[in-house]
C-alpha cells in the first residue's frame, strides 16, 4: 500500500506521540482521575477491616468493585501501566527539553533585528555622548543579563543585544524533572517499603515480626529479615466523644500511651500515639487508625473447667453507635467444640420498635448477646479460616443468650458449658509504615514547588540598544524590548531602563518617538 509505514516508521510515530507533552498531560489527567475512587472506597493496603465492613453492606456491588482492583486502586495494574506510561512519557519529553535550554542557556543572545521600532516597546533619543559610550552605559545598566555587542548596519550602527530570565524555563525544566523524580523515589518506594495492619488490645504488646500482622503488605524487594526489630506495648487508651449537638457520638480525639524498645537491647521509651503523631522507630512510623472494643469472656465446659478466658476483638457494624460484631471460638471445650456469634452493643437502649439497639459509642450500657453453636469448628480442615466469621456447617445451634452485662453468665442448654460476660477492653487498630524513599520524595516535592515558583515569578525579557553616530556628530540611540510573557510591569520596566540610560549619558529630556505600551 503507497504511503505505509514501515515498522520502524511506526516504531518513531508511537514514540514521538507518547513523548509528546499532549500525552504526558493525558496521563497526568488519567493518573488523577484513578486515583479518585482510591479516595471515596476504603483500600485494604489502608484498613482491612473498613474493606470487610464494606463487603457486608454492599454484597451485590462489592465483588464487582474487587474485581476491579478498586479496594486495591494504587497497586492495582491498570494504576500501575498509568504509572509507567507517565513515567516513560515524561523522561521522553523533559530530557530532550532540558537539554535544548542548556545549549540555549550557554548560546548568545539574538541578533539585533534591523528595524527595533517593531518592538513591543521601543524609544529613540539622541545624546552628545559617542556610541561606545552610549554602549559602555548600556552595558552597565544590564549587569544582570546575557550580553552580546556587535556592529550591524551598512553605517556602522553598533547595538547591545541582551537577555535575562533563563531562570523560568530552567524552573519549568526544574519542576518537570522533579516530578520524574518523584515518580521514581514512588516507584523505589513500592519496591523497598512495606506496611501492615494489626489491632492491639489494651494491655497486650506488638513485637514487629510478619506473624504479628493482621494483613502485611510486603514491597517486592522487602525480605521478613529487613523489618526493623521494634516492640511496643499499650499501656493505656482514652478516646473522648462529642456529647451533645448534631455531631454528638462522634469521637473527639484518640490518645494511646505506649512504651516501647527499638531493639530487644535498646533501652524503654514513652511515647503518646495520637492521629496525628506516630510513632517513629528506626525508620519505621505507626499510625494511629481507630479504635474499637474487645469484649471479655470466660467459657467453661460442661465439667466446671475453664476452657476459655480471654478478650476478643470485635468490629463496629456502626461507626456512630459501635455496635460490633465478632466471633468466639472454644476449640478445647471438650469432644465437641463451642462457637459464639455475638453482638456488643457500648451503651444498651430500646430502640423505636423495642428491639435493643446502642445510642452511643461510649461504653455507657456495655451489653452483649451470643448465638451459641457446638460440633466442629473446622480449624483441622487446613482452610484458612477468618477470625471474625464462624463456620457452621458441621455445628448445631445451641440457642441465643438472654442480654448479659458484665459479670452475668449464660448456662449453656444440654449441659454444654457457661459462659460469662466479664467485661471488656478497648482495642486500637494500627498500621506500620516504612518506606526508605520518603526523604527522595519530600526532596522531589520540595523542588517541583522551588521550579513552580520559578516559573510563576520569573519574567524572562530581551532588550536592545543600537548607537548611531549622525552626521552632524550627536548620536541617536534606539532602545527596545521584548517580553516573553504578557505582563504590563515589563514594559513600566523597559520604560525606565531607557531613562535611566538617557540620564546616565546626562543628556537633558529625551525626544522618544514610536514608544509601544
Amino acid at each position: 500500500m503507497p504511503g505505509a509505514l514501515s515498522a520502524l516508521g511506526w516504531a518513531r510515530w508511537t514514540w514521538r506521540t507518547l513523548t509528546s507533552m499532549r500525552t504526558a498531560l493525558i496521563l497526568l489527567f488519567l493518573l488523577a482521575v484513578g486515583a479518585v475512587p482510591g479516595s471515596m472506597l476504603p483500600q485494604r493496603g489502608v484498613s482491612v477491616e473498613q474493606v470487610n465492613n464494606y463487603v457486608t453492606e454492599h454484597p451485590d456491588v462489592a465483588p464487582w468493585l474487587d474485581r476491579l482492583y478498586l479496594f486495591d486502586v494504587y497497586s492495582s495494574p491498570w494504576y500501575a501501566a498509568i504509572y509507567l506510561l507517565l513515567f516513560v512519557s515524561l523522561t521522553g519529553c523533559v530530557l530532550p527539553r532540558a537539554l535544548a535550554h542548556y545549549r540555549a542557556m550557554r548560546a548568545q543572545p539574538p541578533r539585533t533585528p534591523r528595524n527595533l521600532g517593531r518592538m513591543p516597546y521601543s524609544a529613540t533619543f539622541t545624546t552628545a555622548a559617542g556610541p561606545e559610550q552610549v554602549l559602555t552605559g548600556a552595558r552597565g545598566r544590564l549587569t544582570r543579563h546575557r550580553i552580546r555587542t556587535e556592529t550591524d548596519g551598512p553605517n556602522g550602527a553598533k547595538s547591545v543585544s541582551a537577555e535575562s530570565g533563563y531562570l523560568r524555563e530552567a524552573g519549568n525544566v526544574l519542576f518537570h524533572l522533579a516530578l520524574l523524580g518523584l515518580l521514581a523515589a514512588l516507584a523505589t518506594g513500592s519496591f523497598l517499603s512495606y506496611r501492615g495492619n494489626m489491632l492491639v488490645v489494651e494491655g497486650d504488646g506488638f513485637a514487629n515480626t510478619v506473624t504479628s500482622y493482621d494483613a502485611y503488605f510486603p514491597g517486592t524487594a522487602v525480605d521478613q529479615d529487613d523489618l526493623q526489630p521494634f516492640s511496643f506495648e499499650v499501656e493505656n487508651f482514652d478516646v473522648s466523644y462529642v456529647q451533645e449537638g448534631e455531631v454528638s457520638g462522634q469521637a473527639a480525639s484518640y490518645t494511646a500511651d505506649l512504651s516501647y524498645r527499638s531493639s530487644p537491647e535498646a533501652p524503654e521509651r514513652d511515647h503518646k500515639l495520637e492521629v496525628n503523631n506516630p510513632l517513629s522507630v528506626d525508620g519505621a512510623q505507626v499510625y494511629l487508625l481507630g479504635h474499637g472494643y474487645a469484649p471479655e469472656f470466660e467459657v467453661r465446659n460442661s465439667e466446671g473447667d475453664v476452657v476459655f478466658d480471654q478478650p476478643v476483638p470485635f468490629i463496629a457494624r456502626q461507626e456512630r453507635t459501635f455496635t460490633s460484631d465478632g466471633v468466639v471460638k472454644v476449640p478445647d471445650a471438650g469432644e465437641q467444640q463451642l462457637g459464639f456469634t455475638s453482638v456488643f452493643l457500648p451503651s444498651a437502649a430500646k430502640g423505636p420498635g423495642g428491639d435493643l439497639v446502642s445510642d452511643f459509642p461510649a461504653a455507657r450500657d456495655p451489653v452483649v448477646t451470643l448465638t451459641g453453636y457446638r460440633g466442629d469448628l473446622g480449624l483441622d480442615s487446613g482452610a484458612s479460616q477468618s477470625v471474625y466469621q464462624l463456620d457452621t456447617e458441621d455445628m448445631n445451634r445451641l440457642g441465643e443468650s438472654p442480654e448479659l452485662r458484665p459479670g452475668e453468665s449464660w448456662k449453656l442448654p444440654d449441659g454444654a458449658g457457661t459462659v460469662t460476660f466479664t467485661g471488656y477492653s478497648d482495642y486500637i487498630s494500627m498500621q506500620v509504615n516504612s518506606n526508605p524513599a520518603r526523604l527522595p520524595v519530600l526532596i522531589a516535592a520540595s523542588t517541583a514547588v522551588l521550579g513552580l515558583l520559578a516559573t510563576l515569578f520569573v519574567r524572562p525579557r530581551r532588550v536592545w540598544v543600537r548607537a548611531r553616530a549622525r552626521e552632524d556628530g550627536r548620536t541617536v540611540v534606539e532602545v527596545a524590548g521584548l517580553g516573553k510573557s504578557e505582563n504590563a510591569a515589563l514594559t513600566a520596566d523597559f520604560h525606565s531602563f531607557a531613562t535611566s540610560l538617557r540620564d546616565r549619558l546626562r543628556e537633558g529630556p529625551a525626544t522618544e518617538t514610536g514608544t509601544k505600551e
